[in-house]
């Protein structure tokens, strides 16, 4: 099996390392606002977000065995699209108008429908991506698992996208707007610092962003455990270490379930009501219970190494 990264998708994640550095400096020294946040801030995240996006299936798509002509292809039009989002975030930066949901002039309609067919093929992309994915022998179950459930759930969240674009009500008004990430609220409200998330409503960004990097949460979950299996002998075997991953992605879903519902219901994240504490409550003691669990049963022990279990007979004999 090769080792080399995907090239294109590793170029275009140095890409947005640039752009991350340009997006700094434009904070700093524009001090133009657009919808209540800084207008370099959404350039800014969505490079930062793409170039975790390319960087990690630039390494996902090298230890693909089969169809790797396939993978090829589609990562370079994975790219292609993302450029073409990018460049349009940019370029509506530099005018001083929103990328996304304004259909205020002809233009901008244009720019706004480029960026949803964008959105769809990014979607559709990541789909193809992780279809040869899944059938990769990948080394070691609980890696294998962590991939694939992965893969699976960053696929859920990019389409919770489709959430934003409904129009509310009252929409397209005289501001010429269809859609918007925000719940209850106007998209323009106090957010939480550089995230920009909602701190009086509802914002469906939260379970997008949560969702769609579960992609990079649960293999770094799962070299986690390999890591303190060197220390812990609990965590030694395969099996254990595949179950905690499956608990860790069970949760991960519930939580991607908990904040979509909670958006949804038009509640910021920082001010959560009984209920969603409730749930929280419910997931935190039901993922506690899976551990525990896991931890104790029989096989969670590691047998003794043949040569030690020899040393010990001896011993007993003497």
């Amino acid at each position: 099996m090769t080792t080399s990264w995907n090239r294109p998708m590793l170029l275009f994640a140095g890409l947005m390392g640039v752009m991350t550095v340009v997006c700094v400096g434009g904070l700093l020294f524009d001090d133009r606002i657009l919808i209540g946040a800084p207008i370099w801030a959404k350039p800014f995240k969505f490079a930062v977000s793409m170039g975790i996006y390319c960087l990690t299936w630039a390494w996902l798509a090298s230890l693909v065995a089969r169809g790797r002509r396939l993978v090829n292809l589609v990562s370079a039009g994975v790219v292609a699209m993302l450029a073409v989002e990018y460049v349009i975030i940019v370029g509506q930066t530099v005018r001083g108008r929103p990328s996304h949901f304004d259909v205020g002039t002809s233009f901008d309609r244009l720019l706004y429908i480029i960026m949803a067919i964008s959105a769809g093929s990014l979607w559709l992309g990541t789909l193809a991506l992780s279809v040869p994915l899944m059938r990769t022998p990948i080394i070691g179950a609980a890696n294998r698992l962590a991939i694939r459930l992965g893969a699976v759930i960053a696929l859920i969240g990019i389409g919770i996208a489709v959430l934003m674009t409904t129009p509310r009500p009252g929409q397209p008004g005289a501001q010429g707007v269809v859609g918007a990430h925000s719940v209850g609220v106007a998209d323009d409200g106090p957010g939480l610092p550089i995230l920009g998330w909602s701190t009086t409503g509802g914002d469906l960004r939260i379970p997008h962003f949560f969702g769609m990097h579960a992609l990079q949460a649960l293999p770094l979950f799962a070299l986690l455990l390999g890591r303190l299996a060197r220390r812990f002998p609990r965590l030694r075997t395969e099996r254990v270490q595949t179950r905690l991953v499956a608990i860790a992605a069970a949760v991960y879903v519930a939580l991607l379930a908990l904040v979509t519902w909670q958006a949804l219901r038009g509640q910021s994240i920082v001010h959560p009501d009984a209920l969603t504490l409730g749930v929280l409550a419910a997931l935190v003691v039901g993922a506690a219970g899976g551990t525990l669990i896991t931890l104790t049963r029989r096989d969670a022990v590691p047998l003794p190494e043949p040569g030690l279990a020899k040393t010990a007979t001896r011993e007993v004999v003497r």
